[in-house]
């Protein structure tokens, strides 16, 4: 066995090899303004909170600029930095004077350039006797530059096998979700995902980091508060006084979603709504609980948004991007959407998102209001802040700004008092006269941090220690792209609502919510005569078109109204059948035409009759019930976890018995023949739901699958010529005994099938929706512009 000393001076000789490791951090980007603003002033702080600590550290500014131009720019900036308050100015002056030392300027154009950046990396360890840690490269850069400057890096100024990189990227990351995809395999093929850190910035503001710390660390308060029973709803709040002017060429590419709420408010939305890991501290747990709140979100539509833009914009892009006198702009620079979570915790309350840019103050928060059961007795006067059972009952994260003016945490005193780390936070002294939400700040638990940090130093941080739940992984990111994408190519053409801006706007961008759907409270000022500059019409101006197709009727219009409009025809035949039979049998299909009726069902009919309602499929693909693939699990997710429909009542397709998808042996066709029978009387639907295919098919039968098309079946398996190929479907002699048929078709795509088929007589086997034509019932074709028009 070793001698204690020995152990002693081994342990030593360890700690003093992790001591003289060294780090060099690769500013690219150097020169513009991120850079100067924020990013060397936080490498600063990274070098204060760590110099003596027995780190070695060297700083690299890179850019494209020459050399003597680039050394004069970054001498300017490293003068102008600046220490914390709680720093003397003799040892501030010092300390500026060592990192100005360990910071020199290079030029990085080439793929040479960064072999002889790697080259002299390896010559200064070596020459200081020192251990390389690692490297960390900050992408301060257009995302357009990233490729070139990941493939130059990966070939030519990777570290050595014993040390780490780390790579910082900037958003954007995307425009949408294609684009965002194909940046992420590009960055994929030069990096491994722990090398790489996506910046935002907000996860670094001081209240924003404290959420999850604050959850875990009040777990006993909340564990009973923190879910549907008590939540009221959350706001997500970024508000902004400035407006667009001088960023235009962005502000017109991206716009206020794509600008905050797709990045900045959907990231503080998970924090908020994502269940809370057993061990909070833990990178790998957060970020996986983050990824399943991502995946909860429900889809978005176009009435899940309220935009607006304020009057000036439209003028300052024509100035500043030299457009015609004509143009309007469509880009939003306001935006409030309605967010909901589907699961158990969270389902039925509202997340409010919110932001734009001309505002009536500056102001970042997020706003946890609690249900209040309570009634007082006595008068309002007599309510006592920390006692009353009647005052709101809230928690805040403060982000900064605002009446309040710094960040902070706030908890209602009728709640519970909160515990914050004690080194780090402080609670505030009172403010007599400042009033938050309408009340006075001492009807709160208030805390701020004992030493207010810019987000920036704390992400450096964070990078230097290889923290990655402060950053968004490859998986969230997309995951943040397919929600939002939908909903921006459905507001692509929305004209938004116009506001003065500032104090002016009064009460013109209040906005209500109802169910999924929301509306501003104010309509806006209708104009007889159009003026200068005024917003083209929106698709809502236009009425629903009623016409025949195919000899039998056609209702056409915008989406929204088509929807709507369907909608309030399932529920006026479902009232008739209740009315005169007691039930009302309703066969939908699936795919993703109906997600939008099924969404519409769902959130504005609370009429309608769905205890009496009998729910079957039309068609079915052979996969299990739980597979994203299946209609019954989009059945499911859009429509019946939102109404009561008696589980008796729910009918879906047989396809997965025995362990087995769709085999012939186990007659799971025959068997929903059998219960069609037994509880549709003469096997006929009061409504059967069908789309149409682009090559004429419907439900699941399909032209070059002709079993269906005729015979005494009334249950059928098919085969579709894409995966997955084998299918249960109605057939269409049972179709045809409906009383009344639903086609749904929207969408430029299917504009030519469209043309096609009202050209052609009675075809099934070519075209098999052409054999749709009810015995006794009624058909009616809902088709949207786009798939009538063009």
């Amino acid at each position: 066995m070793l001698p204690v000393a020995v152990w002693v001076a081994l342990l030593g000789c360890l700690q003093a090899q992790e001591l003289q490791g060294h780090v060099s951090i690769i500013l690219l980007g150097a020169t513009g303004d991120l850079a100067k603003k924020y990013l060397w002033q936080g490498l600063f702080q990274l070098y204060l909170d760590e110099a003596g600590k027995g780190h070695h550290f060297s700083f690299h500014g890179a850019a494209l600029t020459a050399p003597e131009q680039g050394q004069g720019v970054l001498a300017k900036v490293l003068e102008s930095l600046s220490c914390p308050k709680d720093v003397a100015p003799d040892r501030c002056a010092e300390l500026k004077g060592q990192f100005q030392r360990l910071s020199q300027y290079r030029q990085l154009k080439t793929p040479e350039d960064y072999l002889a950046l790697s080259k002299d990396i390896e010559a200064l360890v070596q020459r200081e006797g020192l251990r390389e840690a690692g490297r960390i490269f900050y992408f301060s850069v257009p995302p357009f530059a990233y490729a070139d400057i990941a493939r130059s890096i990966n070939s030519s100024c990777r570290p050595g096998p014993d040390a780490w990189l780390r790579v910082v990227l900037e958003k954007p990351f995307g425009h949408d979700y294609l684009s965002a995809q194909q940046l992420a395999e590009e960055l994929g093929s030069f990096f491994q995902e722990e090398e790489m850190y996506r910046v935002d910035h907000y996860l670094g503001k001081q209240a924003v980091a404290q959420i999850l710390p604050f959850r875990d660390q009040n777990r006993k308060a909340l564990d009973g508060l923190w879910n549907r029973h008590h939540v009221e709803r959350v706001e997500v709040v970024l508000k902004e006084t400035l407006d667009a002017e001088g960023r235009t060429s962005f502000y017109e590419e991206y716009g206020v979603i794509r600008d905050v709420l797709q990045n900045h408010l959907t990231e503080i939305l998970t924090l908020v709504a994502m269940e809370l890991p057993r061990d909070a501290s833990s990178s790998t747990a957060v970020l996986q609980h983050k990824l399943q709140a991502f995946r909860a979100l429900r889809g978005l539509r176009r009435g899940s948004a309220v935009l607006g833009q304020y009057q000036a914009y439209s003028e300052q892009v024509r100035r500043e991007l030299h457009k015609p006198d004509g143009f309007q702009s469509l880009t939003p620079t306001f935006a409030g959407i309605l967010v909901h979570v589907d699961n158990l915790r969270w389902e039925g309350v509202p997340f409010i998102l919110m932001s734009g840019k001309a505002l009536d103050e500056r102001v970042g928060y997020v706003r946890v209001l609690f249900k209040n059961r309570a009634f007082c007795a006595q008068s309002e006067k007599q309510w006592v802040g920390d006692r009353s059972r009647c005052l709101p009952q809230q928690i805040v994260f403060y982000i900064g700004h605002g009446e309040l003016g710094s960040p902070a945490v706030l908890v209602s005193r009728t709640l519970f008092r909160p515990t914050l780390p004690a080194g780090s936070w402080k609670e505030l002294e009172a403010r007599p006269g400042l009033q938050l939400f309408g009340h006075p700040l001492s009807d709160f638990y208030a805390y701020g941090p004992v030493r207010e940090q810019d987000a920036y130093s704390t992400l450096i941080s964070h990078i230097f220690r290889g923290r990655k739940d402060s950053f968004i992984t490859t998986e969230n990111l997309l995951a943040s792209w397919v929600f939002w994408t939908p909903l921006l190519e459905g507001l692509a053409h929305e004209a938004p609502r116009l506001y003065p801006g500032g104090a002016e706007n009064g009460h013109l961008l209040d906005f209500e919510f109802r169910g999924s759907e929301l509306a501003f409270c104010l309509q806006q000022p209708e104009q007889l005569v159009p003026g200068p500059g005024s917003a083209p019409p929106r698709p809502s101006d236009f009425q629903v078109l009623q016409a025949t197709y195919r000899d039998s009727p056609l209702v056409s219009a915008w989406p929204e109204e088509l929807i709507a409009k369907l909608a309030d025809d399932i529920e006026a035949a479902a009232a008739k059948a209740v009315q005169r039979f007691g039930q009302f049998h309703l066969a939908l299909s699936g795919g993703s035409s109906p997600v939008a009726l099924f969404q519409q069902l769902a959130a504005g009919h609370y009429g309608f009759p769905w205890a009496h309602t009998h729910l079957w499929l039309v068609d079915e693909r052979c996969v299990p019930p739980w597979d994203p693939e299946s209609n019954f699990q989009g059945l499911q997710t859009h429509l019946l976890r939102h109404v009561w429909v008696p589980h008796y009542n729910v009918h879906p397709m047989p396809v997965h018995l025995r362990q087995r998808l769709c085999a012939e042996e186990d007659r799971g066709a025959q068997a929903y023949a059998e219960e069609i029978s037994a509880l549709v009387t003469n096997g006929s639907f009061d409504l059967v739901l069908l789309g149409m295919g682009t090559d004429g098919h419907t439900a699941s039968l399909f032209p070059q699958s002709p079993t269906g098309l005729d015979g005494e079946q009334l249950v059928v398996l098919t085969e579709s010529p894409v995966k997955p190929h084998h299918r249960m479907s109605l057939s269409l002699p049972l179709i045809n005994r409906a009383r009344k048929v639903a086609v749904l078709v929207m969408g430029k795509l299917k504009r030519d099938i469209t043309l096609l088929v009202s050209r052609v007589g009675r075809q099934p086997k070519k075209w098999p929706i052409s054999g749709v034509l009810p015995d006794s019932g009624q058909l009616v074709w809902y088709m949207d512009y786009e798939a009538f028009l063009g």
